[in-house]
């Protein structure tokens, strides 16, 4: 399969992207009065942070996909 020089910078974004929001958010989370009760993380924390990880993982993915395909599209 054949992925165009646009559509490699598109997924490179994407992986970046992932970077500058994921963590941010989780810090919003991690700070919020519902991810705690009497010291002990709650539902809300463990599912938010699932999210994170899985996008994050999905992100480096995704970068590293469009990378290769944009060092490919540059020979």
């Amino acid at each position: 399969m054949t992925i165009s020089r646009r559509v490699a910078l598109f997924l490179l974004a994407f992986g970046v992207w992932s970077y500058l929001l994921w963590p941010t958010f989780m810090r919003n989370i991690w700070n919020s009065d519902r991810s705690w009760a009497q010291g002990s993380p709650t539902a809300y924390l463990l599912v938010h942070l699932v999210i994170a990880v899985v996008s994050l993982v999905l992100g480096t993915t995704i970068g590293v996909l469009g990378w290769k395909a944009y060092r490919a599209t540059r020979s």
